[in-house]
């Protein structure tokens, strides 16, 4: 028996509204390194830890390929992809945790 896995980009956004795009295999646990600041760099400098949108893929490539189109895209791009989901930028993960 195969197990099936997921993959996932995932855009994580500040209060402020600073953006950063990221690809998972496990996007709780992925989010909540974010939130707990275990992920040294950008996303903690700028306390980019709310998740404002994501998608799923079966295969990795595919999931790798998408990452790289969106990391392409300009800013206000990112933004529209995500108030296409969640146009009132709630945190999508908020309540992962308690």
């Amino acid at each position: 028996m195969t197990r099936e896995y997921r993959f996932y980009i995932y855009i994580l956004a500040s209060k402020s509204r600073v953006i950063y795009t990221g690809m998972t295999n496990n996007l709780v646990s992925r989010v909540h390194q974010h939130k707990s600041g275990e992920c040294d760099g950008f996303t903690k400098r700028y306390r980019v830890n709310r998740l404002m949108y994501y998608e799923s893929y079966q295969y990795v490539n595919s999931c790798i390929d998408r990452e790289k189109r969106i990391k392409k895209w300009t800013r206000s791009k990112r933004m529209a992809l995500i108030e296409s989901e969640n146009p009132t930028w709630e945190d999508l993960a908020e309540d992962w945790y308690s």
